[in-house]
């Protein structure tokens, strides 16, 4: 049986893992199309999730055509978006201030690897009240390539001088699985949406259903 004990670090996903970001662009994403004349499904932004923001703008040209206004989007999207977090906050999800705490106690090396750029990751942590968390964050600023290429967590390996064959990865979404898989370390897939992609589940390692269950599951 794998114990957190087995490995030499733990690489946390933000986004949809550490906070529920995701919920929070759907709502400023679906604002900003209904500004602008147009609609955007739950299920479309819930299919955006892990997805670097070049590519989500790839998959809102294919829905909307290619006269869509991506930079009236995205000026509307950060306007909604701000609005709604400074009402709203942005929640920490489920089980993340425990497992910390256990890392913490067993001195285990561990990192953020998130998709966001730099400075929107240090926004939302900061808002979450996460903002000195994580002393060793790799963003897309710091790759060439984002998820789902393996870039980031390789990036992550190096950074926390280990190596990614020894590196638990947490992950929500089906481009942080592929880029896990792809980079060579152990995921562990903890869905942030449902259905679940079969796929995703077949290319994870393992799944759980919260990270409340990890130090519960691997022990020490």
């Amino acid at each position: 049986m794998l114990r957190l004990s087995d490995f030499s670090a733990v690489i946390f996903d933000m986004d949809g893992l550490v906070l529920d970001t995701e919920s929070t662009y759907c709502v400023a994403w679906q604002q900003s199309a209904k500004a602008m004349g147009y609609e955007l499904s739950d299920a479309f932004c819930l299919s955006l999730s892990g997805l670097h923001n070049k590519d989500v703008e790839l998959e809102l040209m294919a829905l909307c055509g290619a006269d869509f206004n991506l930079p009236e989007f995205n000026r509307l999207s950060g306007h909604f978006w701000h609005d709604h977090v400074k009402a709203h906050g942005i929640k920490i999800k489920h089980g993340f201030t425990q497992l910390l705490d256990f890392l913490i106690e067993q001195q285990m090396p561990y990192c953020l690897a998130t998709n966001s750029r730099a400075a929107n990751a240090q926004q939302c942590l900061e808002l979450a009240g996460l903002k000195d968390v994580f002393s060793t964050i790799i963003s897309r600023d710091d790759v060439q390539q984002g998820k789902p290429e393996p870039d980031i967590f390789l990036k992550a390996a190096e950074q926390l001088q280990v190596n990614i064959n020894q590196c638990l990865v947490l992950e929500d979404s089906h481009a942080g699985i592929v880029a896990a898989s792809r980079a060579g370390a152990f995921s562990l897939f903890i869905p942030s949406t449902l259905p679940v992609d079969p796929l995703t589940v077949e290319l994870s390692d393992l799944m759980m259903a919260d990270l409340a269950y990890v130090f519960e599951a691997f022990g020490t």
